[in-house]
């Protein structure tokens, strides 16, 4: 077969296509620039949904890695490095985030983003190639120049089209998440040259790393997953990357790009160190409530909504690594399905706080105020999502959040991952996040949309443009959202149904090689 006929490299390269024809249009003509962008990452979407349910290439009841592309690519010296791409139910609904994400974060940039347009449609075009690569590589070589990879078009959209604190925001985010970079990279060659391969299937099979090299390997990984989570205490270069960010930036970065550092965990550290990762368990679960509890009570205390969003990705993620680490299917099913419930969630935050920051220039909760009876659409949109994003029953957030504290009560009980250090006081304590994200984000809603009116009405109105409702590309961009939050609200059952087998088959390998009970 064909390189480019193979659906993972044609869903990987496709968006190259985009970026060459980027290349050949006018940096003047903005709008064609737009709608090349555009197009390329919807056809990137739709080639996605191709690959994985109409092409009959993808079964979703097998547990094992599909719509393989593997052929040998830097063999010197008795090295074989591989290109090696793969799929499954750990990373099917991660891929199919990011190509559903890229096109509706381009659509918010229409009128946001004025200067430099082809320069940035093109670097954001290669982000989505990097993000693409990071969850479809089964390379340990080729997934950490992905993985480093993402890191240049991101620091260029945060550096040059971000905030006014743009530079210090970019440099933060690109040495922090190098630093924790770097310690990965050793203990990828430390796995390569011992392993005598890259391939995370082979090494996986191989298996035998004794425990306490384990742990140290596990330590070297967890630096640079950790810091892109971002975990507790490592968080602090978040909120200024969101911040200074523009919108889009910002959408991709908390849909996408944080849930690489979860999914590195997810894929890397427990099937590689099986044995490190059950004594870090209740290490893990005990710095993520942490994450849960810090990161709703700051975000209360944010006078700033973008920056009360950011904070409350520490917090919602916490739960993620909380889920993932309880070791058991429904922690791990919950973890993931909470990784697509953030990126839909968040993402819409953003881009919601993005559309009222394009009239007003600030962002500011005390300055706003009254806006549901100015602005009903944008009121009644932005209800649903905060209201989602606090994990209300019936929308996307609630059956995330539940089945992880269901896995973490699990692990609590005698025999589970956490029952060595607090037990189910773990899967309590998180859930006073749930309570304390309900107070913080009907604080802001409250705040920003009832009450009297605030003065940036009459600030905006001074200037002879007064507030206006969502447009119709405004609906549209956050429309779809909207449809896969109750989707997932209500009927979440195709969702588990796509990781279970994988999900299944990580636990009971786990088991095996690290004996403990799964309650």
């Amino acid at each position: 077969m064909n390189f480019f006929t193979e659906p993972l490299n044609l869903m990987l390269f496709f968006p190259l296509v985009g970026v060459l024809a980027l290349l050949l249009i006018p940096s003047a003509q903005k709008n064609a620039l737009r709608w090349t962008a555009l197009v390329a990452s919807l056809i990137t979407f739709a080639i996605s949904l191709w690959a994985f349910f109409f092409s009959g290439q993808y079964e979703a009841a097998n547990p094992d890695l599909q719509l393989v592309a593997k052929f040998d690519w830097i063999t010197v010296a008795g090295w074989n490095i591989q290109y090696h791409l793969g799929v499954d139910g750990l990373s099917i609904l991660l891929v199919l985030l990011t190509t559903f994400l890229t096109p509706i974060s381009i659509l918010s940039t229409w009128t946001a983003v004025e200067e430099r347009v082809k320069d940035f449609m093109i670097f954001f075009t290669l982000l989505e190639v990097g993000m693409l690569g990071v969850f479809m590589a089964q390379d340990l070589f080729l997934f950490y120049i992905f993985w480093e990879f993402t890191l240049v078009p991101m620091y260029f959209l945060i550096g040059i089209w971000g905030g006014p604190r743009r530079i210090y925001a970019a440099i933060k985010f690109f040495l922090y998440t190098m630093a924790g970079s770097i310690l990965m990279l050793l203990a990828i060659l430390w796995l390569g040259i011992e392993g005598k391969t890259f391939s995370v299937p082979l090494l996986i099979e191989q298996g035998g790393i004794p425990a306490d090299i384990q742990w140290w390997l596990f330590l070297a990984f967890t630096a640079a997953f950790a810091i892109k989570v971002p975990m507790w205490p490592l968080h602090s270069w978040l909120p200024d990357a969101h911040v200074e960010a523009p919108t889009a930036g910002s959408v991709i970065l908390a849909g996408v790009l944080l849930k690489m550092g979860t999914y590195g965990f997810l894929r890397f550290n427990i099937p590689l160190f099986p044995e490190a990762t059950v004594k870090a368990a209740p290490w893990i679960a005990l710095f993520a409530t942490i994450g849960i509890i810090y990161g709703a009570a700051v975000s209360y205390a944010q006078s700033d909504v973008k920056k009360l969003v950011a904070y409350s990705s520490v917090s919602h993620l916490g739960f993620v690594m909380l889920g993932m680490f309880a070791l058991n299917a429904q922690g791990i099913s919950g973890a993931i399905l909470q990784m697509i419930n953030h990126g839909l969630s968040t993402g819409a935050l953003f881009l919601l706080v993005g559309m009222i920051y394009e009239q007003t220039h600030t962002r500011e909760i005390k300055v706003y105020g009254g806006l549901w009876k100015i602005t009903p659409v944008f009121g009644s949109i932005m209800l649903i999502v905060a209201l989602s994003s606090m994990g209300l029953p019936g929308l996307n957030g609630f059956v995330g959040e539940f089945t992880i504290l269901l896995g973490a009560w699990g692990a609590g009980m005698e025999g589970g991952a956490f029952a060595p250090m607090g037990g189910v006081w773990w899967a309590g304590l998180s859930a006073l996040g749930v309570i304390m994200a309900a107070i913080y984000i009907l604080y802001m809603f409250q705040k920003m949309f009832l009450g009297p009116q605030g003065e940036i009405v009459d600030e905006v109105k001074k200037h002879g443009h007064p507030l206006r409702d969502l447009n119709w590309r405004e609906i549209v961009t956050v429309l779809p959202l909207l449809i896969f939050i109750f989707w997932i609200g209500l009927y979440p059952a195709p969702f588990f149904d796509l990781m279970a087998p994988s999900v299944n088959k990580l636990v009971e390998a786990l088991a095996a090689v690290a004996p403990m009970a799964m309650p």
